[in-house]
């Protein structure tokens, strides 16, 4: 029996929600983390010891950290993934990097203030040069999207899921996008009409 622990609205645990849609698990959810407290109960604890969010139970096995819990579920429940060759799944792998380490930590500096701060206590010169930034970092996929149609490869695949959550934010909070990413909106605009990301990645932005 696979759970997912942690709640639906983080872009963390959406990465280990969509996949499994993707995937056709059956799993179980169970909503920690925030405002729904949970991840510092010994029980949690002792499954994740930095109380954070996602951690997937499979079975006897337990695994935190969004990015590896994706690769875990592709490796273990994907026969066509386990078949990929090294190089193939290392271009996935670079874009799931690159979101977690580049563009997440700016994008949130934009999100958190937008999405979950009162308009009064909005630093507006710290959320504007986030979003600059974030325009300038998206130039990256952008060019790469000139001659691929996903992050994974030639197919979609693991690479896409964490820009896909992270973008699903970008594109629906209501904020000024100076730049043009054509390319970006077209990769969004699949993703949206795939049933795996509606039911796992647009919820309602809290």
């Amino acid at each position: 029996m696979i759970t997912i622990w942690g709640r639906h609205n983080s872009n963390n645990v959406k990465k280990a929600l969509w996949a499994a849609y993707e995937l056709g698990l059956d799993f179980e959810s169970k909503i920690v983390g925030g405002p729904y407290g949970g991840t510092h109960t010994p029980e949690y604890l002792a499954m994740n010891p930095m109380a954070q969010i996602p951690t997937l139970v499979d079975d006897d096995f337990v695994l935190c950290e969004s990015n590896a819990i994706v690769r875990y579920m592709y490796a273990q429940y994907s026969a066509e993934y386990r078949e990929m060759k090294p190089k193939d799944k290392a271009v996935g792998d670079r874009w799931m990097d690159w979101c977690s380490s580049s563009f997440a930590p700016v994008y949130r500096d934009v999100f958190w203030p937008i999405v979950r701060e009162k308009e009064e206590n909005r630093n507006w010169d710290s959320i504007n040069k986030a979003k600059d930034k974030c325009e300038e970092l998206l130039r990256i996929p952008e060019q790469w999207l000139e001659t691929h149609d996903w992050f994974s490869g030639d197919e979609f695949g693991a690479g896409d899921i964490p820009l896909g959550c992270f973008l699903y934010g970008w594109f629906e909070m209501d904020i000024e996008r100076k730049q043009k990413t054509p390319n970006l909106e077209k990769w969004y605009a699949r993703l949206k009409a795939r049933p795996t990301y509606q039911r796992g990645v647009m919820v309602p932005l809290t």
